[in-house]
């Protein structure tokens, strides 16, 4: 296991985050951070809260499952049942910017169905894609508008983020 960014880096990393997204955003626009469970939902909460601190803005947060939008759900590798979880956006998509996040952006593969659920829930005026780490091995043509770390893992290696909502500690292994 090799950690390649520690707690203040994430936090170095988020803050930039922040000020790209508040640079790019039109301020006549709204915008609103969605994260795809369940990392994701974490990071989208922490740039929410940042982009929400400036003034004039209030940006929502929600969360998005997308089990039933992967495209490996039928798959015959797959044994298991898949574990839906909900969806959680308490506000109108419609006419926003959505800030749709994630914490590695990989194949794409999860982004792809993350559109797809988005599109199913009304009609946003652009969708933007913020990642906290972006590894090669992209096998659909998507990329971020905004990524905190490129990452050059092997394919054979993994990615884990991890958050201290959820893990105990802020930090990035490859394993």
């Amino acid at each position: 296991m090799k950690v390649i960014l520690d707690s203040e880096q994430i936090e170095r990393i988020i803050k930039d985050l922040t000020a790209q997204i508040l640079s790019d955003a039109p301020g006549e626009v709204e915008i609103a951070a969605i994260g795809i469970r369940s990392r994701g939902e974490i990071l989208a909460q922490r740039l929410s809260s940042r982009l929400s601190e400036e003034p004039g803005k209030d940006v929502p947060c929600g969360t998005l499952d997308i089990t039933l939008y992967r495209d490996d759900l039928n798959s015959p590798q797959g044994s298991a049942q898949p574990h839906v979880r909900t969806t959680e956006i308490g506000f109108d998509i419609d006419d926003k910017i959505i800030i749709l996040v994630d914490d590695v952006l990989f194949t794409g593969r999860s982004t792809r169905a993350a559109m797809d659920a988005l599109i199913d829930l009304g009609r946003p005026r652009a969708i933007k894609l913020a990642v906290l780490v972006d590894r090669v091995g992209r096998e659909l043509p998507i990329q971020a508008d905004y990524a905190g770390y490129k990452s050059d893992a092997a394919p054979g290696e993994l990615v884990q983020v991890r958050f201290v909502e959820s893990d105990g500690k802020d930090e990035v292994v490859i394993e």
